[in-house]
């Protein structure tokens, strides 16, 4: 069903967003989930935010409690970060074959945006964004996202359209070179004989996302993600591009690929988490050591960030106290909290190089199985939360916001 813009202003709502309107040039994904009115997991509910705590900081409550020992030194869950940051960094080699089929893929796409014969729809514009512009790859995985922003909305056929042309213009300027290419729901992706991937996200202007269509059209949740990723990585590149808060991210997404509890961070929690732990609220937002860094990461997780009830991260990309863990469910909210409260345990008594995985340490399951560090048993807990079983959950749409999870990672 079409919705008009004229129907827009008069404020009827399109079902699964919050007061309809896009904000900002890329729009807005739906700034509702935690917005006024929502309750976290029913979009339009009429129950309000209940905020019931902010979760305790170590870092921020240092000068109110009195150390029962001298100040230690982190020396070597500094070094054994330097050498987990090292293993996790790409290779020169990756990072050519990416940035090599990256600007071939810009030279093609910019040069339909001059000519568009061929093309069912007009380009407006092409957007780097993920880990690729964010400077956040991991070592093994050669892989950058691309944002297309067509001057109309798309359909599966226009999509499969821009695929083709693209990979035969790709063709022309290497004959040697396949490129093989395959078109999905929400844009294509394109290969390189390097091992170098290249996600190509399709979506439209802002102002084209009244016009949907949801039975013609592609689906309006891809579309609004897509420009999503344009504002996270706008708001990474001029708020937290230091290295410290880069280096983080690498080092949060090893751990979530390591450990099943993590596995609910989506790469934009883990951005706006990196950045709150490497950084103070002052003024000059002087990044923290790569240490402190770390383990605060672990203890604002620990202590209920991402918990309900708690303020957690206001998403600085939506309108509105968006809190961003709000994408969470609460078997996912109740894991990271379990799960780094063990870690966290288990690296305080001397667990460092199991907690970070760094090669050459046999591997151990910190977060289900007892272990023993330095004579202390740590065991790790229980989940607070049980899902009954004919109980059924309205997450349907929370689980939306996640489609994007793996663009930005």
């Amino acid at each position: 069903m079409t919705r008009s813009k004229n129907n827009a202003r008069k404020g009827k709502m399109r079902p699964g967003t919050f007061r309809g309107a896009p904000i900002g040039v890329y729009g807005s994904m739906r700034p509702g989930i935690m917005g006024p009115g929502g309750n976290g997991l029913n979009r339009g509910a009429s129950n309000k935010i209940m905020v019931t705590h902010l979760s305790f900081d170590p870092l921020m409550a240092d000068s109110q409690f009195s150390r029962a020992t001298e100040k230690f030194e982190d020396t070597q869950l500094s070094e054994a970060l330097v050498k987990k940051i090292q293993e996790l960094t790409p290779s020169t080699a990756e990072q050519s074959s990416v940035q090599n089929l990256v600007s071939k893929v810009e030279v093609v796409v910019e040069s339909l945006i001059i000519s568009s014969v061929g093309l069912n729809i007009p380009i407006d514009e092409v957007r780097a964004v993920g880990s690729y512009k964010k400077g956040t790859m991991l070592s093994g995985h050669p892989v950058a996202d691309l944002v297309v922003i067509l001057k109309d909305t798309p359909t599966a056929a226009d999509i499969e359209n821009l695929a083709n042309i693209v990979q035969e213009k790709l063709k022309g300027q290497a004959p040697d070179e396949d490129f093989p290419t395959q078109a999905n729901e929400g844009g294509f992706n394109t290969t390189s004989s390097e091992g170098a991937l290249v996600r190509v996200l399709v979506t439209t202007l802002p102002k084209n996302l009244f016009e949907v269509d949801s039975e013609k059209h592609v689906d309006v949740k891809l579309l609004e993600g897509a420009l999503a990723t344009i504002r996270h990585a706008r708001w990474f590149e001029e708020n937290a591009s230091h290295t410290t808060v880069r280096v983080l991210v690498r080092l949060l997404k090893d751990l979530k690929k390591r450990f099943s509890g993590l596995s609910g961070l989506t790469p934009w929690l883990i951005d706006l988490l990196a950045f709150k732990s490497a950084t103070l609220p002052s003024n000059t937002r002087d990044p923290l050591s790569i240490n402190v860094a770390f383990r605060r990461a672990l203890q604002l997780l620990a202590a209920g960030l991402f918990l309900p009830g708690s303020l957690g991260v206001i998403d600085p990309c939506e309108s509105g106290q968006v809190r961003a863990h709000s994408v969470l469910t609460l078997e996912e909210q109740d894991m990271l909290c379990l799960t780094a409260q063990t870690l966290i345990r288990a690296l305080c008594h001397g667990a460092i190089n199991e907690v970070l995985g760094i090669e050459g340490y046999p591997v151990v399951a910190l977060d289900t199985d007892i272990t023993s560090w330095c004579g202390t048993i740590v065991t790790p807990g229980q989940p607070a939360y049980i899902k009954e079983e004919n109980k059924i959950e309205s997450e349907t749409d929370v689980k939306d916001e996640t489609l994007f999870a793996s663009i930005e990672s």
